[in-house]
């Protein structure tokens, strides 16, 4: 069953995240920590930080930042070389994490929420393997603590990690472009009108960024560390059956296979939702947010 799985599943985080189209207009205000660019949606309510995933903008978070922005202090941040930002040499998961700490502590949030799709959902669990006394609690979007498909690799994964790297650098921008309408329409969304669109979004971001974060995802792997989250900690699992009925894989299975990939969190809840693929939020608007007002429960249980 595991083989089955990984083979449907590997691809579920890889290059990319997010929909349809940002509003600066919606911010209460937007500064920046560090690397990461913050735009403040509002300023009532208990803090929520939303990240994106690779290759997206604040426009992958754009629906549900601003109907929990009526009871929540929301902030959406993006990522340098995403989105039309310009990368910033030096940029890293972990110098992401010390941006995300130098937010909260900056502007003295109390115990904020981390939401993560994809990328940023791995961003949010490594900041809690080290920080889960700063946090309320992590909800991840289809980010996992390891590349799904990856799990059985050694200690030493250079050799896949530069391997995708190379291959995201080598293409010109016309090939950038084709490749994320492809993985949009086989694995970030089900509508197609809507995959192109995210695709579209997409190639907005920087190869190269996307090449280097690719390779730091799949250098990462945080399982030994998920003992020390003492948060609550979320996965909203999407799940779309036609895409695994040739390996006879069902949601249930799917959810025990991201249940394992995160054993070792102390509290951990895995949600599924379907039919969705990647993009969840926008394959089903109505159910992912019913889902993210249960994990925003679950986290402040």
């Amino acid at each position: 069953m595991r083989a089955a799985i990984l083979a449907g599943v590997a691809c579920a985080l890889a290059f990319f995240t997010p929909a349809l189209s940002a509003s600066e207009e919606s911010a209460v205000a937007s500064f920046d920590s560090g690397a990461l660019r913050v735009e403040q949606r509002s300023t009532k309510g208990p803090p929520l930080i939303f990240i994106p995933g690779l290759a997206s903008g604040t426009w992958a978070w754009q629906s549900d930042a601003e109907r929990l922005a009526r009871t929540y202090t929301v902030y959406v941040v993006s990522v340098p070389g995403f989105d039309g930002r310009p990368a910033i040499a030096g940029t890293t998961l972990d110098s992401l994490a010390q941006d995300l700490r130098k937010l909260i502590g900056d502007r003295h949030l109390e115990r904020p929420v981390l939401i993560g799709h994809s990328m940023g959902g791995t961003l949010g669990m490594a900041f809690a393997t080290e920080h889960s006394g700063l946090i309320a609690g992590v909800i991840a979007v289809d980010g996992l603590p390891v590349f799904p498909g990856t799990e059985h690799i050694g200690p030493d994964r250079s050799v896949l990690a530069q391997g995708a790297r190379a291959q995201l650098e080598s293409q010109t921008p016309e090939q950038f472009v084709a490749y994320q309408q492809i993985y949009m329409k086989h694995v970030g969304a089900i509508d197609e009108a809507t995959a192109t669109k995210i695709a579209e979004l997409s190639s907005r971001s920087d190869p190269k960024a996307v090449a280097d974060f690719a390779a730091q995802l799949l250098l990462l792997d945080l399982r030994p560390k998920l003992a020390s989250i003492k948060v609550p900690v979320v996965e909203i699992s999407p799940f779309h059956a036609p895409d695994f009925a040739a390996m006879n894989v069902d949601e249930a299975m799917k959810t025990h296979y991201y249940r394992m990939l995160l054993s070792g969190v102390e509290k951990l809840e895995v949600l599924s939702v379907s039919p969705a693929r990647h993009f969840v939020m926008f394959d089903q608007p109505e159910k992912f947010a019913t889902t993210l007002d249960q994990a925003l429960a679950k986290v402040y249980e």
